[in-house]
């Protein structure tokens, strides 16, 4: 049994965590905000920075917003020594920055594993994610005893980044059902058919998802508390066009999200796109 340790306590890293935590597991974790690490001061190891996470511990884990705040926490992971340690990164960032931490962790004697996830809160409370794993065979079944803990199913998709890579185009996907059902329940709401109803029919028939179901209750409730926030599709979409997607469904999802976030909605769950769409 290593040490871990995990750094990122956000709306999904948090529950993550929690769950290696309530596996056994020796967790040491680290949040800019030291406030959101409280809660794991009764179990687990509250490290004062992040140096001193690095240094305590065999494998870490990293679930951050955007490529800015990957990009700080590994220059500070890149000064300390770390030889023999492994570094997995959960965060959805671009494939280019995830390749080049994976050149740098290596020239430093580590090794790097980018493993985002499919999923937002409730998945990530229940350990029911989809794990998507770039990287060499050695460092994923170094992994695999946490990620089985943290997800019902991790793919290895192949080499450094394309873990990303499986990311970038299942949250690509995401983006055309979430505004296609917004629209769709609009619709079929100017044909006098109620929200109830629609939703129903949507989530028996075909058409139907986890997806569609798990958005169903924000829809009835009208109310849009973030389970995956606006801005995070929003940024991933842009990612996804920066690695190559360029689709005639492309440019009108970058142009709708992008109007709802200048409307305020950018903090609200992706699902708020529906209040934008209504204008």
């Amino acid at each position: 049994m290593e040490n871990i340790g995990f750094i990122g306590l956000g709306n999904m890293g948090y529950p993550m965590a929690k769950n290696l935590e309530k596996a056994g597991f020796p967790l040491t974790v680290y949040n800019r905000t030291a406030q959101k690490a409280a809660g794991f001061a009764q179990q687990s190891v509250v490290s004062p920075d992040m140096e001193t996470l690095v240094a305590s511990n065999d494998i870490v884990f990293t679930m951050l917003t955007n490529d800015a705040a990957v990009s700080a926490v590994y220059e500070v992971i890149a000064k300390e020594d770390i030889k023999g340690k492994l570094f997995v990164d959960m965060s959805t960032i671009s494939q280019k920055l995830s390749q080049q931490l994976a050149v740098t962790m290596r020239e430093c004697g580590a090794s790097f594993v980018d493993a985002p996830v499919a999923g937002s809160t409730m998945p990530a409370t229940e350990g029911t994610l989809i794990i998507m794993a770039g990287g060499d065979d050695p460092d994923i079944a170094r992994a695999m005893p946490y990620f089985e803990k943290m997800g019902k199913l991790t793919k290895h998709v192949g080499k450094n980044g394309q873990g990303i890579a499986a990311k970038l185009a299942i949250n690509y996907f995401l983006s055309t059902l979430y505004q296609g059902l917004a629209e769709t329940v609009l619709f079929s709401g100017s044909l006098g058919v109620s929200r109830t109803d629609m939703l129903e029919i949507i989530n028996e028939s075909a058409s139907g998802s986890g997806a569609t179901k798990v958005k169903t209750p924000l829809l009835l409730k009208d109310d849009y508390s973030p389970a995956f926030a606006l801005d995070l599709m929003l940024k991933d979409v842009l990612l996804a066009q920066e690695a190559g997607a360029d689709y005639p469904l492309t440019k009108p999802l970058i142009d709708t999200y992008s109007a709802a976030q200048r409307e305020g909605l950018g903090s609200k769950d992706v699902m708020a796109v529906i209040d934008y769409l209504k204008k």
